[in-house]
Formats: C-alpha cells, sequence, structure tokens
C-alpha cells in the first residue's frame, strides 16, 4: 500500500531587496526592511504575521545590502520559522525577485508580501476567499487617502479585478483602492515571469492577465496597511503601534496605559513620562528629562537631565544630553546629541553623526551618516538636505516657486547638479530664459552647476521658448533649460527642464530626478573634466529658415494682408525681423523691444492691452492682431473688427481653417475642449484625438505623423509639420498663410461655427480626499458612459458632459461642464460640485 506524501507547508515570500531611496539618510547604510517600528524591523513585525498564520516556510528575496538581512535574522530559528534566501544579483523588480524563488514555489499556492510594509492583514481569510474564487492570483486591495505611490484598482461584485493602473498621476486616478503588494499566487504565475530579466507585477505580468481574461481577483481588506516608504511614515508607523492601530506585537511591559518599558530599562522617578511612548531595553532616563507622546527610544539610549523629546523616534545606542529639545525628529543609531542642541520637526540625524552643543536643526533638514554639526552651528540649507518641504518638486509649470524665497541661486544649483547627475559626463545641454533680470541671474546659476558637473552647456541666453525647443530638437544636446517668470506673477520663476527632443520631461524622468535631488547625491567633476560654454550665434536664423521651409506661405504675398503685431516686450521681437522679411506681409509692430522690468502681466492688464491692440487692427484697417506672450509661447488674436477672439474660441477658428484646408487627418486636443470642436472636426473630414491636460501630452500627441493641427485652448498652438512643440511664432506664420488662402476674415469664420457653453469651477479639497472623491464620483455616474483619458469625464448626454480632475500640485479639484446654453451647464456644474463638497466635507 502506497502511503500519499503529506501535503507541503504553504509557503511564503518576503520581498526586503529594495533600497528605500526615499527615506535616506536612514537607509544610506541600511536596508529599509531593519528600519525599526517600536525598535523592532519592519520585516520582524512581517515575519510574526506570516507565522501567526501559519505561514513557517519562507522565502526572503534580497539583493541591496543583502548581507545584513541574513546575518539579522539568520535562518529565523528563533523566529519558529525557516527562512531561505534569494539573492539577485541586480534588481529584477518585484515580479522578477519572485521568479528567483522559483525552486522553492512551484509545491502549491504562496503568500506574497512586501518586508517593508507594517500591516495585520488577515491572510488566512484572504487564503480562503483565494481558493473559494479559483483565482491564480488574488491582491490584497486598501481604500488610501493618497493613491498616487500605488497601483489604482477597479474590481466587479465578485471581485474580480477589471482594471489596474500603475503609479497614475492625479488625472488619471479614478478610484482610491489600491494594490497593496500583499498576493496570493498559484505557482502557474511564475510561467509569465522572464527569467533573469526585471519584471513587475503591475506593470508587466498584470496586464498580461487581464487581457487574457486569467482569473485575478481583488480581496478587499480595511485591516491596517501602511507602506513605509517615506519618512514621514515611519514616524506615523510608530505612532500607529503605539495607539494599538495596528495589531502588531511590542517588546515590552506596559507599566500604565500607553507606557511601554522593555527589560533592563532605568527611568528615574522624577522623569516625566507622557504616553503613549516606548522606551527599549537597558535605556536610561535621567530625573527632570521629558519624553512625551509618540516618542520611541531604542535600546541603549541615554537621555539626560531636562531634555525635551516629543514625537522623536531615538534609534539604538544614541546619547541625547542635557537640555536638548527634540521634536517630531528622528536620530539615527550610534548618533550624539549634545548639551542645549535642538532639532526640529521633520528633521532626520543619520547613523553615527554628532551634533555639538547648542546647535539648531530646523524643519525637513536631514544628516547623512558620520557627519558632525558644529557648535552652535544654525543649519536650515546646505549641499546634502533639502529644505523646500513641498510635495513634488515639479508641478504643472516644471519647477515653480518665489524668486529669492523658494527658488534661489543655491536650489537652481543644485537643481542643475541633480539634473547632470542624471545625463552622461560630456553631455550637452543648452540655456536659454527670458529677459527678465531674475531669469537671468538664475540661468547662470544652472549654467554653473552643469559645467561644475562635466555638462557642456550650449548658452542661448534670452529667446523665445520654441526657438530653444528647436535648438534642441535640431542638434546633438540631449536636454535644456528654460528659466522664465511665471505667467501672471512677476515675483515668482518657472524652471523647465526638456528632454533630447526639446519636451518636457516626462513623469518617469521627473521622478529619476527627484530621486536623486532628494538625495542630495550629486555628481561632481574632476578639475580637468569641468565642461565648456559656448554661444550658437545662427539660431534665430536657422530657426526662421526652417520655420518658412516647412510651412506653407504661398498666397501671403498676393493677399496684401497687413497685420499688427504686439511681441509684449518679450523674446518674440528677437524672431520676428527674421521672419517678417521673408513671408511678404505688411506689419505694424508695438512693444517691439525687451524688457527686463516688466517681464509678465496680470489678466487685467493683458486685457487691456488686447483692447489697445484691438483699436489698432480697426483703424488701419487690417486682417487681424496677434499679441504674443513674453517667450513666443502662446498668442491672442484680434479680429478685423478689433474685437478680441478669446483663447477656447480662437482654437476653433484656428481648427476650422487647418481642417478645411486639409479635409483630413486627426487634430490633438485636450479632454477640457468643447465638443464643438468635434463637430467642426468632422464637417471637414477630420477626426478629434483627445488627450490629458498636460502640454506634454499634447506635444506627444503631435509627434503622430497624422495629426495635422494641435492646440490646448489657453493660446497655445502646435503646428506639427514643423515642430511638436507648442509655438506661437510658427502658430503666427501659420495663421497668416490660411487666412490669405481662405480668402475669409477671421470674424465671418467665427460667425460660422457653433457657439460653445463651457463653464469651469474649482472645488478646495484636501488630499487626504481626493482619491476618495475620484472613486465616489465613478459611483455617482451610476451607468453613464465614462472616460478616463484625464480625470474622470461623465456623458450625460450626446450635449452634456463634465469632467473631474484633481489637482496634481495644490488641494484643488477642478470641474469642467458643458450643455447646450449656459443656464445648463451651469446646473450641470453645481450638481457635481455638490457631489465633490459632500465627499470633501
Amino acid at each position: 500500500m502506497t502511503v500519499p506524501a503529506p501535503p507541503s507547508p504553504l509557503r511564503a515570500v518576503v520581498m526586503a531587496g529594495g533600497e528605500g531611496t526615499r527615506l535616506r539618510p536612514m537607509t544610506a547604510n541600511q536596508p529599509k526592511p531593519l528600519l525599526p517600528v517600536v525598535n523592532r524591523p519592519i520585516m520582524e513585525h512581517v515575519l510574526r504575521l506570516l507565522r501567526r498564520h501559519g505561514l513557517t516556510e519562507t522565502v526572503v528575496t534580497v539583493q541591496f545590502l543583502a548581507s545584513l538581512i541574513r546575518n539579522y535574522f539568520g535562518d529565523g530559528d528563533e523566529l519558529g520559522m525557516r527562512l531561505q534566501y534569494a539573492t539577485e544579483e541586480r534588481p529584477l523588480g518585484t515580479a522578477g525577485s519572485v521568479k528567483n524563488a522559483e525552486a522553492e514555489l512551484r509545491d502549491g499556492p504562496f503568500v506574497v508580501i512586501s518586508g517593508d510594509a507594517l500591516t495585520d492583514i488577515d491572510i488566512s481569510d484572504m487564503l480562503a476567499f483565494h481558493r473559494a474564487q479559483q483565482a491564480l492570483v488574488t491582491v490584497a486591495l486598501k481604500s488610501v487617502p493618497n493613491p498616487l505611490e500605488f497601483g489604482v484598482v477597479i474590481c466587479d461584485d465578485s471581485g474580480r479585478i477589471e482594471r489596474f493602473l500603475e503609479k497614475p498621476t492625479w488625472g488619471q486616478v479614478f478610484s482610491d483602492t489600491v494594490n497593496t503588494g500583499v498576493y496570493v499566487m498559484e505557482p502557474e504565475i511564475l510561467d509569465y515571469v522572464p527569467v533573469g530579466e526585471p519584471t513587475d507585477w503591475a506593470h508587466d505580468v498584470f496586464p498580461q492577465l487581464l487581457a487574457a481574461r486569467a482569473p485575478l481577483y481583488g480581496y478587499v481588506t480595511d485591516a491596517y496597511w501602511e507602506d513605509v516608504g517615506t519618512l514621514e511614515s515611519l514616524l506615523k508607523v510608530q505612532a500607529d503601534v503605539l495607539n494599538r492601530v495596528v495589531d502588531v506585537d511590542i517588546d515590552g511591559f506596559e507599566v500604565r496605559p500607553g507606557v511601554w518599558i522593555c527589560e533592563g530599562a532605568d527611568v528615574d522617578p522624577d522623569a516625566v513620562l507622557e504616553g503613549p511612548l516606548f522606551i527599549g531595553d537597558y535605556a536610561k532616563v535621567e530625573a527632570d528629562a521629558q519624553v512625551r507622546e509618540y516618542s520611541v527610544l531604542g535600546s541603549n539610549v541615554v537621555v539626560k537631565r531636562h531634555a525635551v523629546l516629543h514625537r522623536a523616534v531615538v534609534h539604538d545606542n544614541a546619547f541625547i544630553g542635557p537640555q536638548v529639545t527634540l521634536r517630531g525628529c528622528i536620530i539615527g543609531k550610534n548618533t550624539d546629541v549634545m548639551r542645549g542642541a535642538r532639532i526640529e520637526e521633520g528633521a532626520v540625524v543619520g547613523d553615527e553623526c554628532v551634533v555639538e552643543e547648542e546647535a539648531f536643526l530646523s524643519s525637513g533638514v536631514r544628516v547623512y551618516p558620520f557627519k558632525t554639526i558644529e557648535a552652535g552651528a544654525v543649519v536650515n540649507t546646505s549641499v546634502i538636505w533639502e529644505s523646500r518641504g513641498q510635495r513634488a518638486l515639479f508641478g504643472p509649470r516644471g519647477i515653480s516657486g518665489l524668486v529669492n524665497v523658494e527658488i534661489t541661486p543655491e536650489h537652481t544649483v543644485r537643481l542643475g547638479a541633480a539634473y547632470a547627475t542624471t545625463l552622461r559626463k560630456g553631455d550637452v545641454v543648452t540655456v536659454s530664459r527670458d529677459a527678465s533680470r531674475a531669469g537671468r541671474a538664475l540661468a547662470r546659476a544652472m549654467i554653473s552647476a552643469l559645467t561644475a558637473s562635466a555638462v557642456n552647456v550650449r548658452d542661448l541666453e534670452a529667446i523665445p521658448a520654441p526657438v530653444a525647443r528647436f535648438e534642441i530638437a535640431h542638434s546633438d544636446a540631449v536636454g535644456g533649460v528654460i528659466v522664465r517668470t511665471t505667467p501672471g506673477d512677476a515675483q515668482s520663476v518657472d524652471v523647465t527642464l526638456l528632454d533630447e527632443n526639446g519636451a518636457d520631461l516626462s513623469p518617469a524622468q521627473q521622478r529619476r530626478l527627484e530621486r536623486v535631488f532628494s538625495r542630495q547625491e550629486f555628481r561632481r567633476a574632476f578639475p580637468g573634466e569641468i565642461a565648456d560654454i559656448t554661444v550658437p550665434y545662427r539660431t534665430l536664423e536657422t530657426y526662421s529658415q526652417e520655420a518658412l521651409r516647412c510651412i506653407d506661405t504661398s498666397g501671403i504675398a498676393e493677399a496684401g494682408l497687413k497685420v499688427v503685431l504686439d511681441t509684449a516686450g518679450g523674446t518674440a521681437a528677437l524672431v520676428l525681423p527674421t521672419l517678417l522679411g521673408r513671408i511678404g506681409v505688411d506689419v505694424l509692430t508695438v512693444n517691439n523691444r525687451l524688457d527686463e522690468l516688466s517681464p509678465t502681466e496680470t489678466t487685467a492688464e493683458h486685457m487691456r492691452a488686447l483692447e489697445r491692440l484691438g483699436d489698432l487692427v480697426s483703424s488701419s484697417h487690417a486682417a487681424f492682431g496677434v499679441r504674443f506672450d513674453a517667450m513666443g509661447e502662446r498668442l491672442s488674436l484680434v479680429d478685423e473688427r478689433g474685437v478680441i477672439i478669446h483663447d477656447d474660441r480662437a482654437l476653433l477658428v484656428f481648427m476650422d481653417l487647418v481642417a478645411a484646408e486639409r479635409r483630413g487627418g486627426r487634430i490633438a486636443l485636450p479632454v477640457t475642449t468643447t465638443r464643438v470642436a468635434e463637430a467642426v472636426a468632422r464637417f471637414h473630414g477630420a477626426t478629434i484625438e483627445w488627450t490629458p491636460t498636460a502640454p506634454s501630452e499634447l506635444t506627444r500627441a503631435a509627434r503622430r505623423g497624422d495629426v495635422i493641427f494641435a492646440g490646448d485652448g489657453r493660446g497655445g498652438y502646435i503646428v506639427p509639420e514643423f515642430s511638436a512643440a507648442l509655438d506661437g511664432l510658427a502658430a503666427f506664420v501659420r495663421l497668416t498663410g490660411l487666412v490669405a488662402r481662405t480668402k475669409l476674415t477671421l470674424s465671418q469664420i467665427d460667425g460660422r461655427i457653433p457657439q460653445a457653453h463651457v463653464l469651469r469651477r474649482v472645488v478646495p479639497t484636501p488630499w487626504a480626499a481626493k482619491g476618495l472623491v475620484m472613486r465616489s464620483v465613478l459611483h455617482a455616474a451610476g451607468g453613464k458612459p465614462v472616460e478616463t483619458t484625464d480625470g474622470v469625464r461623465i456623458v450625460e448626454d450626446e450635449q452634456s458632459w463634465v469632467l473631474v480632475l484633481p489637482d496634481p500640485a495644490e488641494a484643488i479639484t477642478h470641474l469642467w461642464a458643458e450643455a447646450p446654453d449656459a443656464d445648463a451647464a451651469t446646473e450641470l456644474l453645481e450638481k457635481w460640485a455638490s457631489v465633490i463638497d459632500a465627499i470633501a466635507g
């Protein structure tokens, strides 16, 4: 008689290979899974959770500082587990690392869990759900306030996953239910993962499963889960453990409610303890010291008399001297903080540091390991830490801030060094600016940083932005920088970083640069590698020649057109003489100078300038008038009667002219544009491609060969036959040719286009509620057609729609609504604004 073999034990895979770059300096010399949470490594909390649910056979995937993890946990015997290690020679991604452990996982289903996320998820219940659904993969899902760093997921009523988007932008958020990185998987899933190649579950494997209609299910949990990916979250999980929000073991004795003290700790009776707090084994707290709520002391920490700790996390073997004040900060192991020093909220001091007497570290300062802060030093900026406290480095206009307050020469130098670090030594980058003095000063700071980092600079000085983008796209430059005054705000400046095509950096490139910038680990050149600065001389001429070669200017000279141009004191004045001298149009030009002192204007000033332009057009009997912005990227129109054609209407007029002449092709427009555009395009045999609202998305669409026109509805136009960038100068040349050949006036073209009724509103929305808002909007849409090109667009009927789009940089949500008339559009806007208000509170 053959005795059947006992079933193989259920196994788990703990992924512990990440660097934890956003947690530096705490992860500068130790792996992220070993960071302590209430004096236990995060990964130990994870292993104890697995053991609680009977998963004692565990494979740990390791890569960064792998030996430290192996040395700490060994074979797992102390935890009552059997640990094996699968080491990656190079990062293989979330799926590739599990594939690397395939030999141990072929016997049956297995659980995959991150070694650097704190959770008390009911793994046994999740396993039961997985078996009941007969799933190939079950993904643990959780609602979170900010879903940007995770994979957003939508399931049907049975739990089957219908849609999955990894690390979305706010415009792509359609739910706040995210992938926690906890999975139950059948071994067959490994067949989808190539051997030895970097592969990610969410980005590479799960889309294959969805396309194949494989049984991919979501297990929604309300258990605690926190991805310890930032220094803020590292502080948060300490407080959550002390508040008993998460069910994990605390290694100590609760001597009174909320006050946990470990074996061997020496706490003077005259010390002030205000829980919840934790004091590690063999720590010493002297008389009159104050350890207040949410403070955590590691093993062997010494806190001297009259020190005050509030929401402070202090790692093992640290010394906190007399009269020291620590508030909301993290102190690394073996670090000494001497008498009278003060460290403020959000500051982090790495391992093996010394903060000498009466030094002051302000909020947000990061001190990397093995540093010494001198006595009495007031530290708030440095080349090794970042003090700006913003949510993200990049915003809608690049990197923006107040001149000499947020965007200083020092900040610009660090930004330039970070940008250079993402490039190769010897690469070429162009630098350009507007006519302002602030732009000139900051561009010079950027140039010094780039050349000091072994990147050659081609300095274009003050020049229109489209010309700068053209120069990059048609040269050996691998990127570029544009420094300009923020439109409408003379006190602020925008720094735009470009790729080798002259387009804004992609989100992936931005994230890479942000990682370098936040770590402050910049490449420096050796003295013999300091790069060169050159000033090209024929840039404007080359741009003009190529523009006139690519854009159809036939019929202009014969039409005898007269046009009024206003360069607004901007850089368009530099290139217009070359263009105008070759297209044969009679031009009256005003404000044709570079204005250093007024590089931008308010909305009211802009409208007054357009009214003056209208007076000049009507009195001179010109065909139309054009006013350029300060950088030559955008233009505003006035028709032959001197009437202002507002930007959203001008887009339809320009589009009608292009489509009528081309009779076919695709037109790229942002999703916020009126659907009257579809009727105009259809009348001329063209089709519309709707794009997200980011300028980079419009640029990307314009690169496709069949796109004949693109515009953003804010005065920005793309002439695809010449360039994929927003270009007011090229748009003017194209518009002049179209008007000359069509024999119609702008007012006649405007008059034949149906009126549009698009209204817009901004609704305040707390950051923590944005994901919930988007999920609730989807739910409130019911069975109505929904599009998620950018934000969520709900189609009410053939003529009515509303778009809900969370802002990526501010705590607001944008609403657009269109209807057959203004009253109906207002009613639609009010309806959905009330939905958001109810959710956002």
